[in-house]
C-alpha cells in the first residue's frame, strides 16, 4: 500500500466490485481503453479476480482509493507496461498524476525493469500529456492496434528509463 496527500493506493478487494463496475461500464472512461465498456458486474468481476490474484505475488497495480471509495486503477499491469483508468467524476483534479508520482518510484524499487513503458491512443490528449509530464518519451506509433465495437484505434508508445 502507498499513500499520498489525498489517496490510498492499495490492493484490490472484493468489495471494490461496484465501484470498479461504475468505471469500467462508463463509456467516457472506456473511450480509449483496450476493451469495450463492461455490460455487467460479472464482466468487471473477471478483471477484479485478476487484480486480486496478481497482488498476491507482488503489488504493482493499485486501486486508487479516495475517501474510502475505489475511483480508479493505476500501475504496472503487464511486463513493464503501466496504465491508469479513472472515473470521469474525478478527471482534471491531478489524481492520476499524484498516484503515478508515488507508483513510479515504487515500481523501480521493487522490479528490475530497465524502463517502464506505456501505450496510449494518440487522440487521448489527457493521457498523452500526463505521460509526458511524468517524463515518459515517445518511442513509436502504430496504426489500427485495437478494434473496439468496430472502431479502430491507433497507439503511441512511451518509455521512461530507470533513473
Amino acid at each position: 500500500m502507498l499513500t499520498t496527500k489525498r489517496l490510498t493506493l492499495r490492493a484490490a478487494r472484493q468489495n471494490d466490485l461496484m465501484d470498479l463496475y461504475a468505471i469500467f461500464s462508463d463509456p467516457r472512461a472506456m473511450r480509449y481503453w483496450s476493451t469495450a465498456p463492461h455490460d455487467s458486474p460479472a464482466r468487471t468481476q473477471q478483471n477484479l479476480d485478476r487484480l486480486i490474484a496478481s497482488a498476491e505475488e507482488q503489488l504493482t497495480y493499485f486501486v486508487i482509493d479516495k475517501d474510502g471509495r475505489a475511483i480508479g486503477t493505476a500501475g504496472m499491469h503487464k511486463n513493464d507496461e503501466v496504465g491508469f483508468l479513472l472515473h470521469p467524476d474525478h478527471w482534471r483534479q491531478g489524481i492520476v498524476t499524484e498516484a503515478m508520482q508515488a507508483i513510479i518510484p515504487y515500481l523501480f524499487e521493487v522490479t528490475a525493469h530497465a524502463q517502464l513503458t506505456a501505450d496510449a491512443d494518440p487522440r487521448n490528449a489527457a493521457s498523452v500529456g500526463l505521460l509526458r509530464s511524468l517524463g515518459f518519451v515517445e518511442t513509436g506509433r502504430a496504426e489500427k492496434t485495437y478494434c473496439i465495437n468496430g472502431e479502430w484505434s491507433d497507439s503511441v508508445y512511451f518509455a521512461l528509463p530507470r533513473p
